[in-house]
């Protein structure tokens, strides 16, 4: 038995096409800590923005001063009183963290410079149509919701569908592409009952003219 055909008619895993790194790791699920965690912040973030009515640079700015605040006094405390200093772990970003990013980041940036440059320069119309077409989409979804929503809407999509995805890929790609090879018979139905009908009709009034 031949393996299950895949949507696009891919060869790579889900994995691979994430990038196969951290990122990747944490969008299907790979480090759920690092998932749950990420989650758990932005629901947070969601609910502080949404129901104080705090913005993003007011919020950042009244934590880091009563956290600056906290310290100083007890490092002044502790020199007073001859007790130990502040516990201040060491936070440092790994170079293999960094290194994974910038490259994420640097072939979506690419990609979607490459995508710029061919509408621009009208190589590919059908391109245009698309692009066209989701900044359509964008346009209305963002009248619908603000901006802090949707970026939270977005995140928990990212972090659940390719999860869900990955794990019954099966049964998606089988469905999916059933209900596909159903469609492309009903577009070749309809194509050989109208559409050429009527391509036939028009070229039969040119004859006759």
């Amino acid at each position: 038995m031949g393996s299950p055909e895949r949507l696009f008619r891919r060869q790579r895993t889900l994995h691979e096409i994430l990038g196969g790194g951290l990122v990747a790791d944490v969008i299907l699920w790979r480090q759920k800590d690092v998932t749950m965690g990420i989650l758990l912040v932005a629901l947070a973030a969601w609910v502080v923005f949404e129901k104080s009515g705090y913005t993003l640079l007011s919020l950042v700015s009244s934590v880091l001063l009563l956290l600056f605040v906290i310290l100083f006094l007890w490092a002044k405390s502790a020199a007073i009183l001859n007790r130990p200093a502040p516990p201040l772990p060491e936070l440092q970003l790994s170079e293999e963290m960094v290194n994974e990013a910038a490259a994420v980041i640097r072939t979506h940036v690419n990609a979607l410079l490459l995508v710029s440059q061919d509408i621009s320069l009208g190589k590919d119309s059908r391109l245009f149509f698309k692009v066209a077409a989701y900044l359509l989409l964008i346009y209305f979804v963002g009248g619908l919701t603000d901006f802090l929503t949707l970026s939270y809407t977005s995140l928990v999509i990212v972090l659940t569908i390719p999860a869900l995805y990955e794990r019954y890929e099966d049964y998606v790609d089988k469905y999916v592409m059933m209900g596909y090879r159903k469609l492309l018979q009903l577009y070749v139905k309809l194509d050989e009952e109208y559409v050429s009908r009527f391509q036939h009709l028009v070229l039969e009034k040119k004859k006759l003219r």
